[in-house]
């Protein structure tokens, strides 16, 4: 029963960021409310006015390809990720490769950047946008983030941006993560996290799952998982400022009362 939604979680998943790629749709991803706004004729004005508010700043708007912003994170784990040349980066969830993009700014050309997504539509349109931009330090893989197609103690830093919540299995992430980080490697993470017990209607609404929210785990149960895993040094602080746009996407709901972006860092010893 729990594999069984479990992968239809993983479906519903799937299917809304396959058909944001695939149409060219930028800013829809943790949003319904706003999907007839932010996705015709002005989404890139949309999904910068979205990483904006997320912390990015227009220099980092500027030097990633055309498309690679599609305005679906709730952070920027750019921030604290503390990127230093040569650091091989991996970005779980990495739809367009925005943050990817960045990230090999940072780590220069003796770096190396991997993207992971589970959405064929998000990988080709990566893929795309590092050959057509050039970027011979990112490489983009298919792949689950609780089966990372990664080997073990070969990563510097894991990035993810408002994606370890969509999974259904979030121990088995932080598990893959621990797996494939170097001893002294970090987590740079930028999540929805639940700071209240979000009601059962939300849990079980599978379109609120997908759009960031009913998947959400709370602090505690964060700490926890990293804990259990071995992550050491774990750090999760919450953006207050994050309920306003919550507030915004889901107007009339009150999920801003429950759910709130953080970053999450933690240190493989």
């Amino acid at each position: 029963m729990e594999e069984s939604r479990n992968e239809q979680i993983r479906e519903a998943v799937r299917e809304r960021y396959g058909k944001i790629a695939g149409a060219g749709n930028q800013g829809c991803g943790c949003a319904p409310s706003v999907l007839g706004g932010c996705c015709g004729s002005d989404s890139k004005t949309f999904a910068q006015n979205a990483s904006r508010h997320a912390g990015y700043s227009d220099d980092d708007l500027s030097v990633v390809p055309e498309g690679a912003n599609m305005g679906l994170g709730c952070g920027n784990p750019q921030l604290i990720a503390s990127l230093k040349d040569g650091e091989t980066v991996l970005d779980l969830g990495s739809g367009g490769g925005f943050d990817c993009f960045l990230a090999a700014k940072a780590v220069g050309a003796n770096g190396h950047v991997i993207g992971v997504d589970m959405t064929p539509e998000m990988v080709s349109k990566s893929r795309n946008n590092a050959l057509t931009a050039g970027f011979g330090n990112v490489e983009f893989r298919l792949g689950e983030i609780e089966a990372l197609p990664v080997a073990d103690s070969t990563v510097d830093v894991i990035m993810s941006n408002c994606v370890i919540n969509l999974s259904p299995e979030k121990g088995r992430v932080f598990g893959e993560a621990f797996r494939v980080l170097k001893p002294g490697g970090r987590l740079a993470i930028s999540d929805i996290v639940a700071i209240a017990e979000l009601p059962l209607e939300v849990k079980n609404d599978i379109a609120l799952y997908a759009g960031c929210m009913a998947g959400a785990s709370t602090l505690h149960e964060i700490d926890s998982m990293l804990r259990g895993c071995g992550f050491s040094n774990i750090r999760i602080n919450l953006n207050e400022q994050s309920q306003a746009l919550i507030k915004e996407w889901f107007p009339g709901r009150g999920l801003e009362n429950y759910v709130s972006s953080a970053t999450i860092e933690a240190i493989k010893p």
